[in-house]
């Protein structure tokens, strides 16, 4: 199930009077082919018992989690697995989801609330949303869906290769056309499957790489609808491994976050100083998001604890609340990670799908 529908699953959970555990593990082995957070879950489990009464119905779930927990840990975790998420409340239905991930986590976490802890699994969905690539030769193209630094899918488009001997007694201008027909018809096959892809998986994103010649027929083949989502083309052969185009085109997404984040803020603060779709710090925010008006909210990355403005609302409010409240109202998140971006709206802000 892709993370997407994990969090709205979440979402969704009622708050309780039950602790509601929420548990984040880097599951990466060490060097020594171990994983490390053994210890990190006998400390946290024993210091948080003892925070609730003896035979309390809520130190009962508890243990109840804590216990379920560890024995997931024991029977069902993947040796593939770099990072985990679970959430349990045992009072409340046996409420039990895992959620086991091939990207490392860069801490161990855990939390205790009246409903699941999103914010962490909402900021990995953002930093590693499922993009496309294609590499793509005269005869040939290989299809990749990424996401969470893994493959998702892969599919391979081949065409018959045209020699020179099968048209022997052409001559050199007729042989070219027949050429650039079979170029064009080899990208149209490519441009189709590479459609069905994108509209399948709901793909934002889209590399290319591959031979020379190709490249400029395949592109110039593409509906806007997917020449929009092109965000670079590399130096990729067609025989390339494929952890290496793994790696080559996580670095271009990097550099295109980026990019994206600076030009969504830059279109957050045109919109609020126009008064259009665009909420700027926390008191706007949170009027938007209670009143449903919320699309994307936008946060900095850098940032736990978000306060209103002084002689406004001075409550503060964790991200991992807003985080909630948003993806509660079916908004998208947005995390921004340079802080300087969000600095003059206190660290949130918000694009409306309307206006009151």
């Amino acid at each position: 199930m892709p993370i997407s529908e994990h969090l709205d699953q979440l979402a969704a959970f009622e708050p309780t009077t039950l602790p509601v555990v929420s548990i984040y593990l880097n599951t990466q082995p060490d060097q020594h082919g171990r994983a490390n957070f053994a210890s990190f879950i006998r400390k946290e489990f024993a210091a948080l018992a003892n925070t609730f009464a003896s035979r309390s119905p809520e130190r009962l779930s508890f243990e109840r989690d804590a216990e379920r927990i560890r024995q997931y840990l024991a029977d069902e975790l993947e040796p593939s697995t770099n990072g985990l998420a679970i959430f349990a409340c045992a009072g409340k239905g046996d409420f039990f989801l895992a959620v086991q991930l091939d990207v490392p986590l860069n801490r161990n976490q855990l939390y205790v609330g009246d409903q699941p802890h999103l914010y962490t699994l909402a900021r990995l969905y953002d930093q590693n949303r499922r993009y496309a690539v294609v590499i793509a030769d005269t005869n040939s193209a290989r299809i990749f869906v990424f996401g969470l630094m893994k493959i998702v899918s892969q599919e391979q488009v081949n065409s018959t290769k045209v020699s020179r001997t099968q048209v022997g007694g052409w001559s050199q201008a007729r042989y070219q056309r027949h050429v650039r027909n079979y170029q064009l018809h080899h990208a149209k096959e490519i441009v189709e499957a590479l459609d069905r892809t994108v509209r399948e998986e709901e793909i934002e994103k889209i590399v290319f790489g591959g031979d020379e010649v190709i490249i400029p027929v395949l592109r110039d083949q593409l509906p806007d609808f997917l020449a929009q989502k092109v965000v670079d083309v590399l130096r990729l052969d067609i025989r390339t491994p494929e952890q290496e185009i793994l790696s080559a085109t996580i670095e271009a997404m990097r550099g295109q976050d980026a990019r994206d984040d600076a030009e969504l803020v830059k279109r957050l603060f045109d919109e609020h100083r126009a008064g259009g779709l665009g909420a700027v710090g926390l008191r706007q925010t949170l009027v938007a998001l209670k009143n449903g008006q919320v699309d994307e909210l936008i946060l900095s990355a850098s940032i736990k604890e978000i306060r209103g403005d002084a002689g406004e609302d001075t409550e503060v409010f964790t991200s991992d609340e807003l985080v909630t409240r948003a993806t509660q109202t079916g908004a998208e998140v947005r995390f921004i990670e340079d802080p300087a971006l969000m600095a003059d709206a206190g660290g949130v802000g918000a694009m409306l799908r309307f206006r009151l």
